[in-house]
């Protein structure tokens, strides 16, 4: 697919399966001076020389640092973003925290079903409903607010049936986005009404003969995002070439290149304007299906609408709701696949739920989301001057961190309530998540626990690894600026580090 390479999280790049022997080093560090020598070896090659390499390592256990360098300057950390963002919410929110989606009117239904006047649907950020996580199933993920309606007794809905996403305040994209990342699925809306990851897959095949336009489908199906194909059949042996481009604000997606005969198809996700749209669109479906008639329009409401149309939720009858898995499985969903939209939506919901505690804030919700992260990082011990945050996910080129400070939040969650769920959210290398596919065959495989992070010209991996002799070490390792060339790509120089700390058979409290 002819497309310019995005600015993106882990699992966007090509995997490397990296042999991890180090060069003319067949044993493992045995002395904790022979490992501080071999890393410090490793970060000072010539290839590393124009960029710039962070490393911080300390074990819990002795509480010594083993090794730092610079590790008090600031990087950028892609996706190791979301461990401050993780750990906000389950600080402050709980690992029980579940989020809800409210069903809302301004009556209870009559005895005959009839539900006079519009059904609301108010989201407040729930990441998981979703065909991912329901078989593939967009209608079975809206089934429990289905049930909902109809055990109020709910048969008819006389009004319109609106998506209300008003409880987050501000833009739909993340600070610092670039208008690039807009067009793929790691930069989808931020909606308090989410669905499907406010994405669709689009699925392509060859045409009927040379010439031919391809064949295209939305997945699930829908008229609500709309395609222009542009595409052609080519002969057999030809070349793929499909790219999507989607007008920002818009719901078009126009299709263009070419597939050839014998191609087998071609999958891609869409993202889309306007998730509440979409949310509704769906759920009218899945009423319908239940009997359910709804005779009005659909419509969405944001929270501009709601600047001139003002909603008092407690001024109307709730009839139904359903919630979000607790948020230590919501962590797990945002840490192993390194899930943007999950991460910002959890900053939006701190957010608007510290903002609506003050009736007098009418704030941004991310930017509430990252005051809250402050005021949580300085109890955490965390110097304000080593930490510059935009936004959540880590997809801002403008957030900034320094290893000193990702450790200190390690060990702090090492020591929290939410220490399990955590450390359970991270990815295990060789196993899972951003990891599966790497260290792989190493002592670090099904050992170390952390979370990547990837941009064009940052990369970072920060997390846990025990010894070989059974010391648990937190290790926070960033490399920016760093262009391979014909050197090995910067995860693997990262996770040779790793290595070299789970084959490492000396303690520091020696």
């Amino acid at each position: 697919m002819n497309r310019k390479v995005p600015f993106c999280l882990v699992g966007l790049l090509s995997v490397w399966v990296v042999t991890f022997s180090l060069a003319q080093q067949t044993k493992p560090a045995a002395t904790l001076a022979e490992l501080q020598q071999r890393l410090a070896d490793h970060v000072s090659q010539p290839q590393f020389a124009a960029g710039l390499f962070g490393v911080k390592i300390v074990s819990l256990d002795s509480g010594k640092t083993l090794f730092e360098h610079d590790a008090e300057k600031l990087f950028s950390p892609a996706s190791n973003s979301k461990l401050y963002t993780v750990a906000l919410a389950l600080d402050q929110l709980g690992g029980d925290h579940r989020i809800k989606t409210s069903l809302y009117a301004t009556v209870k239904p009559d005895r005959r079903g009839t539900l006079k006047g519009d059904l609301i649907v108010y989201g407040r950020g729930d990441p998981t409903i979703n065909t991912r996580l329901h078989g593939g199933d967009i209608l079975k993920a809206l089934q429990p607010l289905v049930a909902a309606l109809t055990n109020a007794g709910v048969k008819r809905v006389t009004g319109d049936l609106v998506g209300d996403g008003s409880f987050f305040r501000g833009n739909p994209y993340g600070s610092g986005w670039d208008c690039d990342d807009l067009q793929y699925y790691y930069g989808a809306e931020i909606s308090a009404l989410t669905i499907n990851d406010n994405i669709l897959q689009l699925a392509a095949k060859p045409g009927e003969g040379e010439g031919a336009p391809c064949k295209l489908a939305l997945v699930p199906a829908t008229t609500f995002l709309l395609l222009s194909n542009r595409t052609q059949t080519v002969a057999a042996g030809g070349r793929r070439s499909i790219s999507l481009h989607r007008p920002l604000g818009q719901n078009i997606v126009y299709v263009s290149g070419e597939l050839p005969l014998d191609d087998p198809g071609y999958t891609d996700e869409a993202t889309l304007h306007n998730p509440a749209g979409l949310f509704v669109a769906f759920f009218q479906e899945a009423l319908a299906r239940h009997g359910i008639k709804v005779s009005g329009k659909l419509r969405t409401a944001n929270w501009l609408d709601r600047q001139a149309n003002p909603l008092d939720i407690s001024n109307l009858v709730e009839l139904g709701s359903v919630e979000s898995p607790a948020m230590r499985d919501i962590a797990r969903e945002i840490q192993k696949p390194s899930q943007n939209l999950y991460t910002d939506l959890i900053l939006a919901h701190v957010g608007a739920l510290s903002e609506a505690t003050d009736a007098s804030s009418r704030a941004n919700s991310e930017d509430v989301g990252i005051r809250q992260l402050y005021a949580f990082l300085a109890r955490a011990g965390i110097r304000r001057s080593d930490v510059q945050f935009e936004e959540g996910s880590g997809l801002s080129r403008n957030n900034l961190t320094t290893p000193n400070a990702t450790i200190a939040l390690l060990q702090h969650m090492n020591r929290h309530a939410e220490a399990e769920a955590f450390l359970n959210a991270l990815p295990v290398a060789g196993v899972d998540g951003t990891l599966r596919n790497r260290m792989k065959g190493t002592s670090a495989a099904g050992n170390v626990h952390a979370k990547t992070g990837t941009l064009r010209w940052a990369n970072a991996l920060s997390g846990h690894v025990t010894t070989a002799a059974g010391e648990r070490l937190i290790f926070s390792i960033m490399l920016n600026r760093y262009v391979a060339g014909t050197n090995p790509p910067a995860r693997s120089e990262i996770d040779k580090i790793a290595v070299m700390l789970a084959e490492f058979t000396g303690r520091s409290d020696k």
